[in-house]
């Protein structure tokens, strides 16, 4: 019956073989069989996907319910409190800014031509393919229509084939990437949005306009203290004229205008340091203009006898 002690079995018994690194078919189907999941599912909540359904800036589907509790949650307890939510959305969702409504064509049923309420058949509007685990689709920022990434290509233009919207390359999106380079174009895109205080559906981010006008409040009060350094004990503030440069100017004539005020405005500091101050020069010199002894404080007022030594 076994469990008596009466055998030991050996490692080469029980192991019958060692652990392989997947090959590149197994890698193929576990990947397919993940995008076939987040396709019909949100990654947020997990769910079947059901219109509304938007997309962040890494190209994942969610359930706007889903993302609208999520934001509502998280105002409310902080970001602590979310933080398998966090994990889902890798933090690319903080407000409804950050993400865009896909405008998905839906397949009808051609018996009685109404919706599948099953399972939503999403399918490009241009080709009529579905779009799927099998088929790179990619929608368009800010319009958010979704077509197939060869539809894209061949009607090369910067309008959307729906709504006549314009568009640039960098806002094609891809849903769902699994290629590396796509994956890091998107971060790509983020990173310079982030640096120009925009958002994923190309909206000013929350305390955008705040962080600039401190960055320009900050500029302003490091120019008025290189001012104040550079001007000498006889320049009054007002006749100071901040240094720019003429060659940043495109325009000739005002170019040459700035450059010959600048230039007359540098010979006259220079004149006013060289030249004497004639309040300073009066306070120093002899009110009547006789040459005076030399004498000091210890010496004035007193004389030494010629006989004493």
């Amino acid at each position: 019956m076994g469990n008596d002690g009466g055998s030991i079995p050996t490692r080469r018994e029980l192991v019958k073989e060692a652990a392989k690194d997947p090959s590149t078919t197994q890698l193929k189907e576990t990947q397919n069989e993940k995008l076939q999941y987040y396709w019909a599912h949100c990654a947020l909540s997990q769910k079947p996907l059901s219109l509304p359904i938007v997309s962040d800036s890494t190209g994942n589907l969610y359930n706007k319910d889903a993302v609208l509790e999520y934001l509502i949650s998280t105002n409310k307890g902080g970001e602590d409190n979310n933080v398998a939510g966090n994990e889902r959305t890798s933090g690319t969702i903080r407000s409804l800014r950050d993400i865009v409504e896909v405008r998905f064509n839906i397949e009808h049923d051609h018996e009685n031509g109404t919706k599948r309420s099953t399972e939503l058949r999403l399918v490009c509007p241009v080709t009529g393919k579905r779009l799927g685990p099998g088929v790179k689709a990619v929608y368009l920022v800010p319009c958010g229509h979704a077509f197939t990434d060869g539809a894209v290509k061949e009607m090369a233009g910067d309008q959307c084939l729906e709504c006549n919207e314009p568009y640039s390359a960098d806002n094609v999106i891809p849903i769902l990437p699994a290629s590396t380079a796509d994956k890091d174009r998107l971060r790509e895109r983020a990173s310079r949005l982030q640096s120009a205080g925009l958002t994923h559906s190309l909206k000013k981010a929350p305390g955008s306009g705040k962080k600039r006008k401190k960055d320009k409040a900050l500029k302003e009060e490091g120019a008025t203290t290189v001012l104040d350094q550079t001007a000498g004990p006889d320049v009054s503030p007002s006749e100071v004229v901040p240094s720019v440069s003429s060659n940043a100017i495109r325009n000739e004539g005002t170019a040459s205008l700035t450059a010959k005020v600048l230039a007359e405005q540098e010979d006259r500091n220079k004149r006013r340091k060289v030249a004497p101050n004639e309040n300073l020069k009066t306070l120093f010199s002899s009110s009547n203009g006789a040459v005076e002894k030399r004498s000091d404080f210890m010496t004035r007022g007193f004389s030494i006898p010629a006989g004493a030594k």
